[in-house]
């Protein structure tokens, strides 16, 4: 669904927000590292939302979009004094780093004008199952030292859809009273996925 050049334009773009607001350190070798794995041509989900190549790194840019406008309308333009743009960047840029190397590409049978075609779509191998915003956490986490808010955000941004609540675990009401950034993040990921992005 992206060309050639919008590929090019969202990687550039997710560099520059990462370099200007992320300098803490370690920062270079998680850049590096994004770069030499699959987050740029990377889909953002099997079949759901931005499930095209390049969709992981779009998805991140929506995301840091929407994060920055609900922080806004929440706290005022002033709502850097809340938390800090580098917070911010961490955490709408980084929160799905858990599905880099996650996806293939696979082929299945379809049947077109009366004839059996083999048609791409991609498939999951987690190659670290450990989990999806705490596999996000840890791996962010093995880079740069995150604060504790930071990690409750990307820990948590799944809400509902975190198996860990669907299994009955309340932790994510804890996090959100405690931690009120990582619910406004989590409707930030919401927002970009169901009102900015498409199957």
């Amino acid at each position: 669904m992206l060309d050639e050049k919008e590929l090019e334009e969202n990687q550039e773009k997710f560099i520059e927000i990462f370099n200007k607001y992320i300098t803490r350190e370690g920062a270079g070798n998680l850049l590096d590292w994004l770069i030499n794995s699959d987050f740029f041509t990377a889909p953002a989900s099997s079949k759901f939302h931005s499930a095209f190549e390049g969709g992981l790194c779009e998805h991140s840019l929506k995301v840091f979009d929407r994060y920055v406008r609900l922080l806004t309308m929440e706290y005022g333009d002033d709502f850097t004094s809340k938390i800090s743009m580098e917070s911010v960047a961490i955490i709408a840029l980084l929160h799905d780093v858990c599905k880099v190397d996650f996806y293939k590409v696979d082929y299945r049978n379809v049947k077109v004008d009366g004839q059996w075609i083999q048609v791409p779509y991609y498939s999951i191998e987690d190659r670290l199952p450990y989990g999806h915003g705490e596999k996000s956490v840890y791996i962010v986490g093995s880079f740069i030292k995150l604060t504790r808010e930071e990690a409750m955000a990307i820990n948590w941004h799944g809400g509902g859809f975190d198996d860990r609540v669907r299994g009955g675990s309340y932790g994510l009401a804890d996090a959100y009273y405690k931690f009120p950034n990582a619910m406004i993040f989590h409707t930030a990921d919401m927002m970009a996925t169901y009102l900015d992005e498409t199957k």
